[in-house]
């Protein structure tokens, strides 16, 4: 597999994809399939992990020679590995090139030379990756799995560069974890395109090569997720549902995410037959059989364990309130400045403690939110929402609130998330004005355990969502979910069973159906609690497991 990410290792996630790279190797190992995976060092993993350097390769990049040094260590272990026994490797290419300020995974870029940076970066890793396949340090494989743009370049250079051919001896999949993210850069006249990357191949490919390599849109650059979906013999995507999405033309402006211009290769592809849909995993504690407990009451069982006294727990409560209040002040620490976002946060979370004293006024209902600060992830809330008619400045996510004060007087919302400053700053305004609302900006992994343990009603309004995981993290606690029905979200939430899905045919409709489909979930906690609680059991005994997905990489993508 080759891959940007990977947090089988520390510091190499940003994404969902890392988490699939991290578990699918104990899954495959299970089916009799060895993962190696290749990916960048960031200049720390090898020197961390105390991996062994394998030998260098040499390949021409622009009009240089650059070498680059290739590092061998056993794929880390973690805790879904249970007694597998793995033979899975781990090769880290180390070049200047792929090292940035705080040993970062991607680049932040400018406006006006999007992915420049990570774009070079990404093109010499898959020319080295296949140099060193071609000089023998990376032995023969049956099958290359790309990731997202990130590995759309070797894919070109197997199909395309004669030094490369032997590439073609093996299988190529292609996975596509998120299609808004292409990695377009212009063909030629800047140092981060492909004519300077690859200037004799340049010269060489043909117009109909060529048109494998352009972008639909901008047809003076090359899109690197378009090659990797026309010119690999599989595309993967993350879910069934995004799968057959990712065929029709985006409408962003009713709110609808498909092929972000993509939609022809992608409808080609599906029409020979080699697009395929599987869902990715979620680790699940003790269950190796990914088969539903048809036992009622031992899931009823496990969830009491998992979330004791949930209805009462002002214990798990203030609990949660301190760590929360302890990441914002680590987080302080780290600044020389205090940021308004913080100290709203811990204002907040200091009064919502004093609340907790009166057993009359403490939390009694709690949802919660995890996830980036995106317009995939939090578009709709940002969306405006005249809570009264005629006003103004207010969004879905005042009117959410409102509703939750409303039907929960004693019910609080949390999100945890980080990403977009402006998103940031919206969410901050937001949170001054509601009492009943702590916008903690940053990311906190303990934290986050704690949302998806102890919350009552997790929100996910994602524009698109080819698979997620937050959904199924939230679920397996016994969370019932709130979600658009999009993606991999309509394929793991049973509307009205294990969760609630809303639509719309635009952004208004989908707003408001959102509040629609809130006031029912609450008003069912409120009138008819056992049914709440039921769904609850429901949700935590869903199983999308990834010795299943195994078994469906093997058959469908691997055969």
């Amino acid at each position: 597999m080759i891959a940007a990410e990977n947090d089988a290792i520390s510091g190499a996630k940003v994404g969902g994809m890392a988490d699939v790279i991290r578990d699918l190797p104990p899954a495959l190992a299970s089916e009799d399939i060895i993962v190696d995976v290749a990916m960048p060092n960031y200049g720390y993993i090898a020197q961390t992990y105390n991996a062994n350097n394998i030998g260098t390769v040499a390949v021409k990049f622009g009009a240089n020679i650059e070498i680059v040094s290739v590092a061998l260590m056993p794929r880390p272990r973690t805790s879904v590995d249970g007694n597998t026994n793995l033979n899975s490797q781990v090769y880290l290419f180390e070049h200047h090139l792929f090292n940035s300020e705080g040993n970062q995974v991607y680049c932040a870029g400018s406006n006006d030379r999007p992915f420049a940076d990570d774009a070079t970066k990404f093109a010499l890793f898959n020319l080295a990756v296949a140099q060193a396949y071609i000089d023998g340090l990376i032995p023969e494989v049956d099958v290359m799995h790309m990731h997202d743009w990130h590995a759309g370049m070797l894919v070109m250079l197997r199909a395309f560069d004669p030094q490369y051919a032997m590439l073609k001896q093996c299988q190529c999949v292609f996975s596509i974890h998120n299609l808004a993210l292409q990695g377009i850069r212009p063909i030629r006249d800047d140092v981060s395109s492909f004519a300077a990357w690859f200037p004799e191949l340049t010269q060489h490919l043909t117009d109909e090569q060529k048109a494998h390599l352009s972008d639909p849109r901008y047809p003076n650059c090359v899109n690197p997720m378009k090659m990797g979906i026309e010119l690999s013999d599989k595309v993967h995507l993350v879910s069934p549902t995004y799968a057959h999405e990712v065929l029709m033309a985006s409408d962003h402006q009713n709110g609808f995410f498909g092929g972000e211009g993509l939609e022809a290769s992608m409808l080609d592809k599906h029409n020979r037959g080699d697009i395929v849909g599987i869902l990715n995993g979620c680790v699940y504690e003790n269950d190796d059989s990914g088969v539903n407990d048809s036992d009622v009451n031992s899931a009823e069982s496990e969830l009491t364990t998992a979330k004791p006294d949930k209805k009462t727990a002002n214990k798990s409560i203030n609990q949660l309130l301190v760590k929360s209040q302890d990441a914002v002040i680590k987080w302080l620490g780290k600044t020389d400045s205090a940021r308004s976002v913080d100290q709203i946060a811990l204002a907040r979370l200091q009064q919502w403690q004093m609340q907790q004293i009166n057993q009359a006024s403490s939390i009694d209902f709690l949802m919660t939110s995890v996830g980036r600060l995106t317009d995939q992830k939090v578009l709709l809330l940002r969306q405006p929402y005249p809570v009264v008619a005629n006003s103004t400045g207010q969004s879905l996510l005042d009117a959410m609130l409102i509703e939750l004060k409303r039907l929960k007087p004693q019910g609080v919302f949390m999100l945890l998330g980080s990403g977009d400053h402006v998103i940031a700053k919206e969410f901050q305004q937001v949170a001054s004005r509601h009492s009943n609302f702590v916008f903690i900006n940053g990311y906190d992994q303990q934290l986050s355990d704690e949302l998806y343990q102890l919350g009552d009603l997790f929100v996910m309004p994602s524009s698109f969502e080819p698979c997620g995981i937050s959904q199924l993290l939230a679920m397996k606690q016994g969370q019932v979910c709130i979600a658009h029905g999009v993606g991999g979200l309509r394929d793991t939430i049973k509307d009205q069973q294990t969760g609630w899905l809303f639509e719309g045919h635009n952004l208004a409709h989908q707003a408001e159906q959102f509040i629609q489909v809130l006031i029912n979930a609450l008003s069912l906690s409120n009138e008819q609690p056992e049914q709440y609680r039921q769904m609850e059991i429901a949700a935590s005994q869903e199983r999308f497991s990834w010795q299943q997905v195994a078994k469906q990489y093997r058959q469908q993508l691997y055969s």
